[in-house]
């Protein structure tokens, strides 16, 4: 399930991560075909139930889509192009900068 919208000068493709596990769905934000940074929203399995109860991942991107956006759209108002996730765990959310995580992700 790839989209793509348009948001002042930039388009955002967005998506579930093909082949994942686990949640993790992508904003990739561009701008005259050029390479921004990446949002990302990642729900932990133990936090997938908050969003639906039987963890259908469509389901949860069907009931998420306009608050991530309006996320991202924050993020872009505030020039924040830093490459972000906005994780998802039992003990609630927190915004992380990808480039500190420990853990390597693909964005592709």
């Amino acid at each position: 399930m790839q989209k793509t919208w348009s948001y002042n000068t930039y388009e955002i493709n967005e998506g579930l991560k093909p082949g994942s596990s686990t949640f993790r769905y992508f904003f990739v934000v561009s701008e005259s075909g050029e390479k921004k940074c990446n949002y990302c929203v990642w729900i932990l399995d133990e936090a997938l139930s908050r969003f639906d109860p039987s963890k259908d991942f469509n389901a949860i991107v069907s009931s998420q889509t306009e608050t991530w956006h309006r996320w991202v759209k924050e993020k872009i108002d505030a020039a924040d192009f830093r490459n972000r996730v906005l994780k998802f765990d039992k003990a609630g959310e927190q915004e992380i900068n990808l480039s500190e995580m420990t853990e390597h992700v693909k964005m592709d």
